[in-house]
């Protein structure tokens, strides 16, 4: 080479390399390394959420004209229109309710459940076992079991009901407006109670127990106790907990459209179920996308706020967390303080005279010992904890007595409680006159599908947001648990009219592409904790001999995070497993149905083959039970880290 070519060559290499410097500067020292493991995560962020998002919140201010098909723009009048709609606001008050009545009966039964589990007890592994059984029933058997339990004919509640002398006359739980909306309640308590039992056993272990025995030596009662220690010591997992459950109870969907369809006349019709009878059967889409995005600032709120508990750093003090979160709880703490020290009252007036007793009972002869007094303990913790146990249980075991018994059984209504004689003629019967393999291959090729891309995607991008420094990754990491935030309620109607214009609606594509806009965001946010909690020390030794990122993260990082990349594995495949409200609206051909949709086709008009049913349930459950008993400590982690840490 001349010397005029290298004079003409050396200042194109100058501005290349300041331009280097100037987009290092603005993007970031690692943008380009990091742009190959974050680039797919983006994509699908933007293309299957962001913009249906955007497209739906414009949308929801058009109206279509049936007879032309031409859409009109309107600005806010679909959303002032809501509020003159007597359904809509039906529905609302509907949603409220529920969601109140539920968070409040889940957290009074979850924080028993927790302190009880959290004590002395035998068992307790698997006690805390069948405690989380709820959780992982795929929630159309959850619906399909308590129908038929609810069942006035053929059901187990109103025998037991009318055994105990409760009831005079068998009721019809679903189908009366009076007990409808108190039902399909219940029944959410008992799929939320593992969530919340989850959540608040992990916080009692991390209260100090030095500080319960002090002040049991100082002599404070239990309720003193629990008043003054345990709550202000949950508090924080209170609030992530109950902020959580908010948004999915507020947002709820396939549980009770399962159960009612949203009746009897409108009982038990929330928000959501309102959104999708305007927007899927009413092609309104309009006015469904402005009924389902008519709550969207409410939970704007719940969301970020959430996010500022979730997004804080978990290895700060406690009392930078006070002082952070502190103006946030004071104007509450107080008044919740006193009003809980007057519901606390009749408690601690209660444990006060059974303390009385007991003294004068036992300092009249021999004081009992030590592990007298324990046993004692154990047995009044089992016992308060029975009618708990049963109440988890009884829906399995409907299940499973059901799916043994003859059609001639069922409909007589003949030995109730235990199959007389025992048959396999349902299983039979579901497995070979009826699609259900077919739905069975659908759900597996179409969960394990998913999973895969939802987990490696997720590795790649947790990474990425782990180690390296780019323009946008924090926000990246905010936007993620918004997305996890994010209801499906809002999704199902823009998704359903993003995939009707790529023409992959009613296909495996359509499920495929769309289950990781809700796996996804949960998965990158469980693979940045372990992340970032492995040495980066150890990734700069192996590029010291040799390697490249790619291969650093591959052979050292991959490896030592396969706790996590098992944790999010089997929780995508289980939540893969049980959707259903995403595969009911995006498929309508019988052949590509999954299991949580394709059970409903069994039930002709009024007519419910209850011993299918609850077959398909029972075979439907197992697999998820499988994974559930080899890996539940995995599951457990996966839920744990996912919702109270960062």
């Amino acid at each position: 080479m001349d010397k005029q070519t290298v004079s003409l060559a050396q200042p194109t290499l100058r501005h290349r390399k300041t331009l280097g410097k100037q987009l290092n500067a603005i993007l970031g020292r690692d943008w380009k390394i990091a742009l190959p493991f974050i680039l797919p995560t983006i994509i699908l962020m933007v293309g299957l959420i962001f913009w249906p998002f955007v497209d739906a919140l414009i949308g929801s201010m058009k109206v279509r004209s049936f007879l032309t098909g031409q859409e009109t723009f309107v600005g806010l009048k679909n959303y002032t229109r809501l509020w003159q709609d007597s359904d809509f606001r039906r529905s609302l008050t509907n949603t409220f309710e529920f969601t109140f009545w539920s968070l409040f009966v889940k957290f009074i039964v979850g924080l028993s459940i927790a302190l009880i589990l959290n004590s002395r007890l035998p068992f307790r592994s698997l006690l805390t076992g069948i405690m989380l059984l709820p959780w992982i029933a795929p929630e159309v058997v959850t619906a399909l079991a308590w129908r038929n339990i609810f069942d006035p004919i053929f059901g187990g509640l109103n025998p037991i009901l009318q055994g105990l002398g409760i009831i005079d006359r068998p009721r019809a739980w679903l189908a009366e407006t009076q007990l409808a909306l108190p039902s399909v309640i219940a029944v959410n308590v008992w799929k939320g109670i593992p969530f919340y039992t989850i959540l608040l056993l992990a916080g009692l272990k991390a209260i100090p127990k030095e500080l319960m025995e002090a002040a049991e030596v100082d002599g404070a009662s239990i309720v003193q106790r629990f008043r003054h220690i345990t709550l202000p010591g949950l508090r924080y997992v209170i609030a992530v907990t109950l902020l959580l459950s908010f948004i999915s109870t507020f947002n709820t969907f396939g549980l009770i459209f399962l159960m009612t369809g949203g009746g009897p006349g409108g009982a038990t019709r929330v928000y959501s179920i309102l959104a999708y009878e305007k927007a899927i059967i009413g092609l309104r889409f309009g006015p469904g996308l402005a009924t389902a995005f008519s709550m969207a600032p409410l939970l704007a709120v719940f969301i970020m706020v959430l996010a500022r508990f979730m997004l804080s750093d978990q290895t700060k003090s406690e009392e930078t967390k006070t002082n952070r979160f502190g103006k946030l709880f004071d104007w509450v703490g107080r008044g919740f303080g006193a009003l809980l020290d007057l519901v606390l009252l009749p408690f601690e007036l209660i444990i006060q005279g059974f303390s009385f007793v007991f003294r004068s009972v036992f300092s009249r002869g021999s004081s009992l010992k030590r592990d007298q007094r324990e046993r004692l303990g154990t047995v009044g913790r089992f016992v308060l904890l029975l009618p708990m146990l049963i109440f988890v249980l009884f829906p399995f075991y409907w299940i499973f007595i059901t799916s043994f018994k003859t059609d001639l059984q069922i409909q007589q209504f003949s030995s109730i409680f235990w199959p007389k004689p025992w048959t396999f003629e349902q299983i039979k019967s579901l497995l070979f006159d009826t699609p259900f393999l077919t739905w069975f291959r659908n759900t597996v090729f179409v969960a394990i599908t998913s999973t895969a891309i939802s987990v490696i995607l997720a590795a790649l991008g947790a990474y990425a947001l782990a180690r390296f420094k780019f323009l946008g990754a924090r926000t990246m990491t905010t936007l993620l648990l918004v997305t996890y935030l994010l209801p499906s309620s809002l999704l199902f109607i823009p998704l359903y009219q993003t995939l009707t214009s790529l023409g992959i609606i009613n296909t495996y594509a359509a499920l495929i592409a769309t289950y990781p806009t809700f796996l996804l965001p949960f998965a990158t946010w469980v693979m940045l904790g372990y992340f970032r909690s492995i040495p980066v020390e150890l990734e700069e030794a192996a590029m010291i001999d040799g390697a490249n990122r790619l291969t650093a993260f591959w052979r050292i990082t991959l490896p030592l995070a396969m706790p996590a990349l098992l944790s999010v594995t089997l929780f995508a495949f289980t939540n893969a497993w049980n959707e259903f409200l995403f595969a009911f609206v995006f498929i309508t051909s019988e052949n590509l149905k999954t299991l949580p949709v394709g059970l409903q086709l069994l039930v002709f008009g009024d007519v419910y083959p209850w011993g299918q049913l609850m077959s398909a349930s029972l075979l439907m459950a197992i697999p998820v039970m499988l994974v559930y008993v080899y890996a539940q400590r995995y599951l457990v982690e996966g839920l744990t880290m996912g919702s109270v840490k960062g």
